[in-house]
């Protein structure tokens, strides 16, 4: 959905860059490594090439799904200091480009993973970028403070779109690394929104600082941040991780409950944004550690078992 404000002079040709950037490669890293980390984790196996392919549809499906939000958030993307060097915006790629990019990448990748892995695994991809599209970016992102809780199931599906890709069905395991990411997205984007109020404001989205207050976030941002941790920690209890994995949930749980904590009991100007931004940034780096973790953790436990054939 492209305003004026979003609207410039296509005088420069679109690079690859531009392309790249419509992406969201940082999304499409931790798209990546989740659900590689699921497929590792999962039992069973993939041929390399298969595997190769899988995790690529699965990569390039995150990529449209960037496409598609930024062609359709082109008008509000315009106006917030944070999205304002986007190529839309800024007029390297028009709004056309943007939709047909994103739609090809997205039929190809759900097309490439359901023919040439399986449809279980396709038909996930299908609903994950669905999902995003159509219910987070064109329904619930401009109607209600929700939009962050019930859309983030999109960019929890990733491991289970892994998980099916190596096993062709949904499993306890597959669901329970879905709800570690589910938990995690609210705070980890309010935590944002935090210190980002104003742009949410001045383009009338709803997030939850700007219909419920900071106050109420700083609570539900603590709240989400109790339920996260032993959730987090659960892959170990269903054989998912190991004791390193189980070492490393706890401790970086830890330091998140103690940051959410900060983040409840700060509350006056910048150190407050201080705070919001620390849990913000820690917060990428929880997910990353925990999925990376995981995913060292069973690609050493399938050599070790390998070797002991």
């Amino acid at each position: 959905m492209q305003s004026e404000a979003g609207q410039a002079d296509f005088l420069l040709e679109p690079s690859v860059s531009d392309y790249v950037q419509l992406m969201k490669p940082r999304v499409m890293t931790l798209v990546i490594l989740t659900a590689l980390a699921a497929m590792v984790a999962a039992p069973g196996s993939l041929h390399p090439v298969i595997g190769f392919i899988a995790i690529l549809s699965i990569a390039i499906g995150a990529g449209a799904s960037g496409a598609l939000n930024m062609w359709y958030d082109a008008d509000i993307d315009a106006r917030m200091a944070r999205t304002a060097a986007r190529p839309l915006p800024r007029g390297r790629v028009s709004g056309d480009e943007a939709l047909s990019f994103g739609t090809v990448l997205a039929v190809g990748s759900v097309m490439t993973l359901g023919v040439l892995v399986n449809w279980t695994a396709g038909a996930l991809l299908a609903l994950t970028i669905a999902f995003y599209m159509f219910v987070y970016t064109m329904w619930l992102k401009r109607r209600t403070p929700h939009n962050i809780v019930i859309g983030g199931a999109a960019g929890a599906f990733p491991p289970m779109v892994g998980w099916a890709a190596v096993t062709g069905d949904i499993s306890i395991q597959s669901i329970l690394l879905f709800l570690i990411i589910f938990m995690w997205t609210p705070p980890h984007f309010w935590a944002l929104a935090l210190y980002r109020c104003r742009d949410y404001e001045r383009v009338g989205v709803p997030m939850l600082p700007v219909v419920a207050g900071l106050a109420e976030t700083r609570r539900q941002i603590l709240l989400y941040s109790v339920f996260l941790v032993p959730i987090a920690i659960a892959p170990y209890f269903v054989g998912l991780g190991g004791v390193t994995y189980l070492a490393f949930s706890v401790v970086l749980g830890a330091i998140f409950l103690w940051l959410a904590v900060k983040v409840y009991r700060t509350t006056e100007g910048r150190e407050a944004d201080k705070v919001a931004k620390q849990l913000f940034w820690f917060s990428i780096l929880y997910l990353y550690l925990l999925f990376a973790v995981l995913l060292v953790e069973a690609a050493v436990m399938r050599y070790l078992h390998a070797g002991a054939m």
